[in-house]
């Protein structure tokens, strides 16, 4: 019963790596291939939030011990670092007048502080 255990921990571990550096590359054509900073930083964000706490997660299921919980510790920094610096880089990039793709539908923070000052 413990060798099926540790197969299957194997298995999946092997399985979130793999799935975790697909999500990680996604995340690196959506650098190279999006035409501007504020769709570069949407696709980097989420895919290597993504990627980077599964490939923990593979880790954590194949290592176990002093390792999963350093690996368990950077997937909760991740997961607070990643989202907070692409929100404070787009917001920096709009206060700047780094303007959208011309294709965008439209900028809903500019509309947001337009509202805010009606009030």
């Amino acid at each position: 019963m413990s060798d099926l255990l540790g197969d299957v921990r194997g298995i999946l571990g092997v399985t979130f790596i793999v799935i975790g550096v697909a999500f990680d590359l996604l995340g690196c054509i959506g650098l190279i291939r999006l035409p501007d900073i504020y769709n570069r930083l949407q696709a980097s964000t989420k895919c290597v939030t993504l990627g980077t706490c599964s490939v923990l997660l593979g880790t954590m299921l194949l290592a176990g011990g002093a390792v999963a919980a350093k690996a368990f510790l950077c997937m909760i920094f991740v997961l607070v670092a990643c989202p907070t610096a692409a929100h404070a880089l787009a917001r920096a990039a709009h206060r700047s007048g780094i303007r959208l793709w011309e294709g965008s539908v439209g900028d809903a923070y500019l509309e947001d502080r337009s509202r805010r000052r009606e009030e």
